[in-house]
């Protein structure tokens, strides 16, 4: 079996599941499907064709991803099958390890030479009840760059994101939890081109444990380079969310909408927030412009048409 370029030729199974497939990951369908050509115990096959089966799609899902069960733990449920593997059926069986996206969460005028990232190391349990751990966060976690050379294999590309080139023209940046780091990159850039107008929503469960980058918000606030409004979710009985503080500051979105053209920017996770966003920057056009329901959707989608909206969000 011809191996990838980057790869030692010849290459070991123990280099492979070290350093290139993804044996923590949650086997899909087509795993079990090419598990059971291999299976030579006949219960194993029966589990595994139904785990392939348009039938088995409901009992699959409570088997690997509600429990997030990992192909390793999958293949150590199969222990017959999986000692009838053909080493080189390897690459076909289990994906490579994917790179991951980080934004970059510092300027170059702030810190030259010098890429920061902001980032949340994955880790939680599932039903399983066992600690399930991201495969780049606890590694990059465990670096220790006084124990001798780190090398973590990275490249850079063009953000998504253009921010206004007139000076005067105002941000509002909404970045809760770690979707506050290109803003962080991006502030640090504005501050140092001597730009104020710089508005950030940020959000995070626990002021005392997720208030990232506080001190230095707190000292460009002091210093008028920066309006900070932040929501912590899980500080009092009622939870409060970035969306929340945009209805309640919705007199300061609007000024800055309609009479400065601001642009808005938004960062984050895929999931619910950003529809919760929009859903608010439409009330704040509705009671402070006048706007009817759809003219409000319709005038937000217009701010995303000319760039004046823009959003980078992950999953």
């Amino acid at each position: 079996t011809s191996l990838p370029a980057l790869l030692p030729q010849p290459c070991t199974i123990r280099h492979l599941v070290t350093h290139y497939l993804d044996i923590s990951c949650v086997p899909r369908r087509s795993f079990f499907e090419l598990l059971s050509y291999f299976s030579t115990n006949e219960l194993e096959r029966e589990k595994l064709q139904e785990f392939s089966s348009a039938q088995g799609q409901e009992e699959l899902y409570s088997y690997c991803n509600r429990p997030r069960r990992t192909t390793l733990e999958a293949l150590w449920d199969f222990p017959h099958t999986t000692c009838a593997v053909p080493p080189e059926y390897l690459l076909d069986l289990i994906p490579r390890i994917r790179p991951r996206t980080f934004s970059i969460a510092s300027s170059m005028l702030a810190h030259p030479d010098r890429i920061q990232i902001l980032m949340a190391v994955v880790q939680y349990k599932t039903r399983l009840s066992k600690p399930r751990r991201g495969l780049c966060s606890t590694w990059l976690a465990s670096l220790n760059p006084e124990q001798g050379d780190v090398r973590v294999p990275l490249w850079v590309k063009k953000g998504g994101m253009k921010f206004p080139a007139d000076p005067d023209t105002p941000v509002i940046m909404i970045g809760p939890g770690t979707g506050v780091a290109p803003f962080r990159a991006a502030i640090q850039e504005r501050v140092a081109q001597g730009r104020r107008g710089n508005c950030l929503f940020f959000g995070c469960r626990q002021k005392s444990k997720d208030f990232y980058c506080q001190a230095e918000w707190e000292e460009l606030v002091t210093k008028g380079f920066l309006t900070l409004i932040t929501a912590f979710s899980r500080d009092q009985e009622e939870k409060v969310y970035v969306q929340h503080r945009i209805r309640e500051n919705r007199g300061l979105v609007w000024e800055l909408l309609s009479r400065r053209s601001a642009h808005i920017y938004l960062a984050g996770n895929a999931k619910q927030m950003p529809a919760a966003v929009a859903e608010a920057l439409q009330s704040v056009l509705q009671l402070e412009g006048g706007l009817s329901p759809s003219e409000a959707e319709e005038h937000l989608t217009a701010l995303e048409r000319s760039q004046r909206f823009q959003s980078e969000t992950w999953s």
